[in-house]
């Protein structure tokens, strides 16, 4: 049995949030809870809040035991880019580039 969860147009670099991504890809629930909540990177924040939904998900929807549950993958792919200007000097303009992300989260049960 596998539950999802989905977070589209996170206001956090894909390359950011693909470091914490690749820390609990394959661990425990639990293991990557301990994980998230001492780790001070913003993508471990967003990715927390993202795995207790997933959580809720699984104990609500499916009837699954929480303790079995594992992180089968983590998904983060690039979203919409803001483009923003900058004012410089003699007229001229820079371009701000504000990326975002899409994280998506499988769970599984760990004896299938």
């Amino acid at each position: 049995m596998e539950t999802r969860a989905y977070l589209k147009g996170t206001r956090l670099s894909p390359q950011k949030a693909g470091l914490v991504a690749n820390e609990v890809r394959g661990k425990s629930v639990q293991d990557a809870m301990d994980f998230l909540i001492f780790n001070k990177q913003k993508g471990s924040a967003i990715i927390k809040k993202l795995l207790e939904s997933a959580i809720a998900n699984a104990e609500n929807n499916d009837k699954a035991d929480i303790d079995l549950l594992v992180i089968k993958s983590i998904i983060v792919n690039q979203g919409m880019r803001l483009k923003r200007m900058k004012p410089r000097a003699r007229g001229r303009a820079d371009r701000i580039i504000k990326p975002s992300c899409h994280i998506e989260i499988i769970l599984t049960d760990q004896e299938k």
